[in-house]
């Protein structure tokens, strides 16, 4: 099959043939019909996941049709379309058995434990646990949005977040996962503040209904822009890029016993970043991460995109082929662009 492959982290990656998948007992091999463009695969591809192993292949939000199943698979057959979580649970550990297998303890994660979408074929663990059957209605370029930042931005917003109407929602941040707390925050009945470095990104955010902008670059101080626009501060906020600063900022941008909820990965040297725990502690901040949604949490979701309170097809703002991937994968450090790019391997 057709890959992108890197040989060293931060190093050139390039289309090139490598062996097809075959799957476990338990798991499938996937014919990729749609990945998308993620931030979380560019700090892969830096090397700040200790997960990767090179030479690797990137790519964790996918959709696609079901191609060969493992022996022990019950649920699936080939042909059937399915998307994915990031998080692909084993679906017996203690967490599992409790249902949060968005936190298990022996998950796999496309693109990251193993070679990923970013390719014509993807091998997934655990098929009866972690697929998700595709609608009809719903085009393999939206549903393999989904997978990572669509579904974590819902399950961030509503049940981390706890977003009820009437509140003011904080959002650092307007890439894919950003613009999808924004759309669920809205619809939800929140009024939503968003705050970016990017007009282009802010437009967006308007469109899918964000009731605020705040221009970071424009102004001394985000988390009081923040809180002049809410009067007060925001109920929940959340990071939708991962920053030291953008985590700073939506915690000092919080209300008295407001909630930050922490989505954007936080790399950095020592594996810490500083956050202002005195604020936390005087105003009775909640201070939550919130890390994808387990593939049994999708049917609520599902349900509100069918009825099209949800347009996950409105974040896809560009569709590439595979020839294109590694240009803009290593543009994401630099360039990350507006709404999701999605690439289309067979293209």
């Amino acid at each position: 099959m057709r890959a992108v492959v890197f040989e060293r982290f931060g190093g050139p990656a390039e289309v090139r043939d490598v062996p097809d998948p075959v799957p476990s007992d338990h798991g499938v091999v996937v014919r990729v019909e749609a990945t998308g463009l993620c931030r979380s695969d560019w700090h892969g591809w830096q090397g700040h996941d200790p997960d990767i192993a090179v030479p690797h292949v990137p790519g964790h939000e996918l959709a696609g049709v079901v191609e060969v199943v493992g022996g022990r698979v019950d649920r699936w057959r080939p042909g059937d379309r399915v998307t994915v979580p990031f998080v692909c649970a084993c679906g017996t550990c203690p967490s599992c058995a409790a249902g949060d297998q968005q936190v298990c303890e022996r998950q796999t994660q496309p693109g990251f434990t193993h070679w990923g979408s970013f390719a014509e074929y993807v091998a997934l663990e655990h098929a009866d646990v972690n697929l998700v059957a595709v609608p009809d209605e719903l085009s393999s370029g939206t549903a393999a949005a989904l997978g990572c930042r669509f579904a974590t931005a819902f399950r961030a917003v509503v049940a981390r977040g706890r977003v009820t109407a009437g509140e003011w929602v904080a959002v650092h941040g307007c890439g894919g996962v950003g613009l999808s707390a924004v759309m669920i925050a809205a619809a939800s009945g929140a009024r939503v503040v968003a705050v970016d470095v990017s007009p282009r990104a802010l437009a967006l955010a308007r469109k899918l209904g964000a009731a605020e902008c705040v221009d970071a670059s424009l102004v001394p101080d985000t988390a009081e822009a923040v809180r002049d626009v809410t009067g007060g501060g925001a109920h929940v906020s959340l990071d939708a890029l991962g920053s030291p600063a953008t985590c700073e900022a939506s915690v000092e941008g919080l209300r008295r016993r407001g909630r930050h909820i922490q989505v954007g990965l936080l790399p950095s040297p020592t594996g810490t970043t500083p956050v202002p725990m005195a604020r936390a502690i005087a105003l009775e901040l909640e201070l939550l991460g919130s890390h994808g949604m387990a593939a049994h949490a999708y049917p609520p979701m599902l349900e509100l995109v069918r009825a099209g309170v949800l347009r996950p097809d409105l974040l896809v703002t560009s569709t590439i082929p595979l020839a294109e991937a590694p240009a803009a994968l290593a543009a994401l450090g630099t360039a990350p662009g507006a709404g999701v790019t999605v690439i289309e391997p067979w293209t």
